[in-house]
């Protein structure tokens, strides 16, 4: 599903609290959006498995299913964005989100000017995403399958196999690994990087792209002190080099 426009774009809310789901639902008509609402998450699961919308807003403490687990049971085949929602306390729940796969989390009480900046930001980074694929020459079959000797990156699956075995990533290492493969053997920019994941130049502060790096690097058996598979380029960006695997 190619990602959509901010005037097309369906946006599920998976929130109990009915009178704040239907302040965000109204809100959210206001810019155009489509919008959905589901009270219960196991019921959420089900319809973001059928309906694929272009963003999920999650609450955490949900009936059914909380957050994290909705997470767990759609994250393997959802890539589109998903935004935890939690209490001010709950920071234990933020950083569990994103460790399971969330892009991103508001708190509460939410703002509607830092809402509307996170899903416009998302969606960008879809679409660029989207538009970046359609350009993409390198990939080594039809399928989008890129191997370079014991490494294999699948985009349908979204897996990762390293030496026969699976390798346990995220979906945003996921997403920064695929950039590099397909691009291996070429630097990659902190910019060009920083646009296709998050949506907004780098601004020479903001280290998500150095952060995953480093996490992949670690998953990828790759050495810390002396990279030999994912270089940096000093000043400018990124490496995934072939031979390396």
């Amino acid at each position: 599903m190619a990602a959509a426009t901010i005037h097309t774009a369906h946006i599920l809310i998976v929130e109990d609290d009915t009178s704040l789901a239907d302040w965000i639902k109204e809100y959210l008509e206001m810019k155009h959006y489509q919008v959905t609402v589901q009270e219960r998450g196991d019921l959420a699961v089900q319809f973001i498995k059928k309906q694929n919308p272009d963003l999920v807003i999650l609450d955490g403490m949900l009936p059914g299913l909380d957050g994290i687990d909705v997470l767990k049971a759609v994250r393997p085949d959802f890539t589109n964005t998903i935004l935890m929602v939690t209490a001010r306390d709950q920071e234990l729940d933020e950083v569990l989100g994103l460790e399971m796969g969330a892009d991103d989390y508001l708190t509460k009480p939410i703002r509607a000017n830092v809402l509307a900046t996170k899903i416009r930001k998302y969606l960008a980074r879809q679409s660029l995403m989207q538009q970046h694929d359609n350009n993409v020459a390198e990939i080594e079959d039809n399928q989008g399958t890129i191997h370079y000797g014991d490494f294999k990156i699948d985009k349908q699956d979204r897996s990762v196999e390293l030496s026969n075995t699976v390798v346990d990533i995220s979906s945003s290492e996921f997403d920064l690994l695929w950039l590099l493969a397909e691009r291996a053997g070429n630097t990659v920019t902190r910019d060009e990087l920083i646009q296709l994941l998050r949506g907004f130049d780098y601004d020479g502060f903001d280290r998500t792209v150095d952060l995953i790096v480093s996490k992949l690097r670690k998953k990828l058996n790759d050495n810390p002190s002396k990279p030999y598979r994912i270089k940096t380029v000093w000043g400018k960006g990124y490496l995934l080099v072939k031979s390396a695997w």
